[in-house]
């Protein structure tokens, strides 16, 4: 009985799109040319957050858009395999329809192939704690080096200013994952709560969008924030995914906030990289724009901007390390609602300024 998504043939696919993708360089990146400037990026990640990861010095991959690929689908698997079997099981349709579930899973699989085919054109760097071989060390950090090369060669980057740019990033994300003791079980429960809400019933859809035809103004803001997923979930489902929302845009924001400080006095070309990606970003055609919107990258774009301004707005009144109050407890967290407006937090967390500055908290 085929399960409902071919991941094979998703993993295929995707390396075909892949490889048709432009902005491969013709350097040939190493983990190993990362080795160096990893231990430099943890001690400065350090340094800025006082986040220590308690699973020791990061694994630190180079992959190519394949190995990209394939480790995203790994992830994909580990996370939906458990929600489709269910899906399959109450499903309660017999062998008669094998043939229909197959051509279904073979569509899902082309589907989530030229997904992942577009994006590894485009990705640069990423942390992943769904996926690893080795459940004591959960997350690698993988850095997608045909693409980073192909950007240094295009835009004349400096090679090891923007690779360290790039490195402060990610393993800013990695030490808010291991460095907060109980951040991954959060967001792993978060996300495996907003699976289990999910439902095949076409009459859920429906409803979902219906209700999102009822309130357009609601629907627009959901797609901008999570694609069309978030425009039809159902008011349960919302509510996690705004708790995931307004984690991620957090977590977002505070790591570029660390990649700057971090780095300020090694990358001096760091405003010139944030110009240009950003400029790239607003001048992509039409047709990338929309599928940016429909599958919600575009509100993963929107979470870096938003969680910037967060972090500001809150570091204006408790100082630098406002964010910290965030760590002790997963009640600190801001809302979606409180990123958009600090304030909010500000006055539950009980943070105010007093003279001089000084921050009381």
């Amino acid at each position: 009985m085929p399960g409902p998504v071919d991941w094979s043939r998703a993993e295929r696919i995707a390396i075909t799109v892949a490889a048709r993708q432009p902005g491969i360089g013709k350097c040939h990146l190493e983990s190993a040319d990362f080795d160096e400037l990893g231990h430099l990026a943890e001690a400065r990640v350090e340094a800025t957050t006082g986040l220590r990861s308690l699973l020791g010095d990061a694994d630190i991959q180079v992959v190519d858009r394949a190995g990209w690929i394939r480790a995203n689908i790994a992830s994909f698997r580990s996370l939906l395999d458990p929600v489709l079997a269910k899906w399959l099981q109450s499903s309660g349709e017999g062998g008669g329809r094998s043939i229909t579930k197959s051509i279904g899973a073979q569509v899902a699989g082309a589907e989530v192939g030229v997904m992942l085919g577009w994006m590894s054109g485009r990705v640069l760097g990423q942390y992943d704690l769904l996926f690893s071989d080795d459940v004591q060390n959960p997350g690698a950090v993988y850095l997608v080096g045909p693409n980073i090369a192909g950007l240094e060669e295009k835009f004349g980057f400096e090679p090891e200013q923007f690779r360290l740019w790039i490195t402060l990033h990610e393993l800013t994300h990695r030490a808010q994952f291991t460095g907060v003791p109980w951040m991954r079980d959060y967001f792993l429960d978060r996300v495996h709560r907003m699976l289990d809400l999910a439902s095949p019933d076409p009459a859920r859809v429906v409803g979902a969008l219906r209700e999102a035809l009822r309130d357009r103004d609601a629907a627009r803001q959901r797609l901008r924030d999570g694609g069309v997923v978030a425009m039809m979930a159902t008011t349960e489902q919302q509510a996690v995914f705004n708790d995931v929302a307004g984690l991620m845009s957090l977590l977002e924001g505070h790591g570029d906030v660390v990649m700057g400080r971090a780095g300020a006095d090694l990358i001096t070309s760091a405003a010139r990289f944030s110009r240009v990606l950003s400029e790239r970003r607003r001048r992509a055609n039409p047709l990338v724009k929309l599928v940016q919107r429909l599958t919600g990258l575009e509100g993963k774009l929107n979470q870096y901007a938003a969680g910037e301004r967060f972090i500001a707005a809150i570091e204006a009144v408790g100082g630098e390390r406002a964010v910290d109050h965030c760590w002790e407890s997963p009640d600190n967290l801001p809302s979606l609602d409180e990123v958009r407006e600090p304030q909010l937090w500000l006055d539950r967390m009980d943070i105010r300024q007093v003279d001089a500055g000084q921050p009381v908290g």
